[in-house]
């Protein structure tokens, strides 16, 4: 016959656990005090998970919607160079024990990691830390998969216990749904920005940078053409100056106007015309940097009116002809500009022979303030041009021309019913 337990025993056992479960929930209410800093959050859900569990380092993965993947935000231990990590590692679902564990949405505990086959050598070998046993829990809120919070190597050896999953459970249930509060605040904290006073600034000089870049080609065009008594010069520079000067005159009234919704200002106008005029503001500088720009009409005829915003058009072109020309080489560059017209849907492409914008930009690239130029660019450009095809009823698209660079690809719907009207 077994014998019983001895009463102290289990009443031992039961206080240890409910010491774990009462530690458990006070670093839990913790971690509302990092609400407001979402990276300071992360920081301190991996710190307390391995106080919960008892465990030597901990890392924590979030998953990208977008890409279907997990990729490591947080990781802290005693060791290892946890940025490369970082930028280095990955994960699709059901790949590696962080994978499986977001896949089937259950705990999986490890208690060997050198012989588990699921086990993703590439984490250890990237932080030169070694993975003896390992507990990966799903952080979920609201059947919504967040990520996944890992603790690794238990603390004087040993696997961790069927207690340190429950314990770990159900931390991570709770963080879970404070994550999900903090990325809540912080987006509408972001969404605020965007609609104050700061998003109208950043916008003004974004557009005003372009339309001056115009402005200074056909300045140097009126001064030379005065310095050289060529009349010619001032003839061919002077428009362009009177049309930039009057493009500015609008932009701040634009720019106020940004953060709310906007009706398009429909105006009639020819197509070459509209599209030669955005040009132009750039023709002489890309001449000065032997850029090649080049300019295609398919199904255009040159007199028909169309009704457009023309200012917010002129715009979207600025800003795609600006991030052209930054990114291709000068003395080899080439971009250009294809118009096509089928009906009553209007396609405007800009393309360009630069390196392109890489997959894992695209989904971003829209985004307000997300730029990959640094402090030369604002990070408004493509999302002001976004907004304005958007608010004609279009779309706006990313793919790679036969010039070998990104090509932006505008598709506006015409309505030529307001003629009538």
């Amino acid at each position: 016959m077994t014998p019983e337990p001895h009463p102290a025993s289990v009443n031992d056992a039961s206080l240890d656990e409910m010491q774990r479960v009462v530690d458990a929930l006070y670093r839990v209410h913790g971690l509302h005090a990092s609400i407001t800093d979402l990276d300071g959050l992360l920081a301190a859900i991996i710190e307390e998970s391995k106080a919960v569990a008892a465990a030597e380092a901990g890392s924590l993965l979030l998953y990208d919607q977008t890409l279907d993947e997990l990729y490591f935000h947080v990781a802290l231990g005693d060791s290892g160079d946890h940025q490369a990590l970082k930028d280095g590692l990955r994960l699709k679902l059901g790949e590696g024990i962080a994978g499986t564990a977001a896949a089937t949405r259950e705990t999986v505990n490890v208690e060997n990691a050198s012989t588990d086959p699921r086990a993703n050598r590439t984490a250890d070998k990237l932080t030169q830390f070694e993975t003896r046993s390992l507990l990966a829990v799903p952080l979920v809120d609201n059947d919504e998969l967040i990520g996944v919070l890992e603790v690794l190597n238990k603390e004087g050896g040993g696997s961790f216990s069927d207690l340190d999953r429950r314990v770990m459970e159900m931390f991570s249930s709770h963080a879970a749904s404070v994550i999900t509060r903090a990325r809540l605040l912080e987006e509408n904290v972001r969404a605020e920005r965007l609609a104050a006073v700061g998003q109208a600034v950043a916008g003004l000089s974004h557009y005003t940078k372009n339309i001056i870049n115009g402005m200074l080609a056909s300045v140097e065009l009126v001064d030379e053409g005065f310095t050289g008594e060529n009349d010619m010069l001032v003839e061919k520079g002077w428009p362009i100056l009177k049309r930039s000067v009057s493009r500015l005159t609008h932009v701040v009234e634009d720019m106020l106007a940004f953060s709310k919704p906007r009706e398009p200002l429909y105006e009639p106008c020819t197509l070459p015309r509209l599209v030669e005029e955005a040009a132009e503001s750039f023709r002489e500088l890309f001449e000065q940097r032997q850029v090649e720009l080049a300019i295609e009409y398919e199904g255009v005829d040159e007199k028909e009116q169309i009704w457009l915003d023309t200012r917010g058009v002129h715009r979207a072109l600025l800003n795609l002809l600006t991030n052209a020309g930054d990114v291709v080489e000068s003395g080899a560059g080439r971009i250009r500009i294809r118009v096509e017209k089928s009906g009553e849907h209007l396609v405007l492409e800009v393309s360009d022979n630069g390196p392109g914008v890489p997959e894992e930009n695209r989904h971003r690239m829209f985004d307000a303030f997300f730029s990959t130029k640094g402090s030369k660019g604002t990070g408004l450009g493509l999302a002001v041009t976004s907004k304005i095809i958007s608010e004609h009823g279009g779309t706006i698209e990313v793919d790679t021309d036969d010039l070998g660079g990104a090509c932006f690809r505008l598709h506006l719907p015409i309505d030529n019913t307001r003629e009538q009207g």
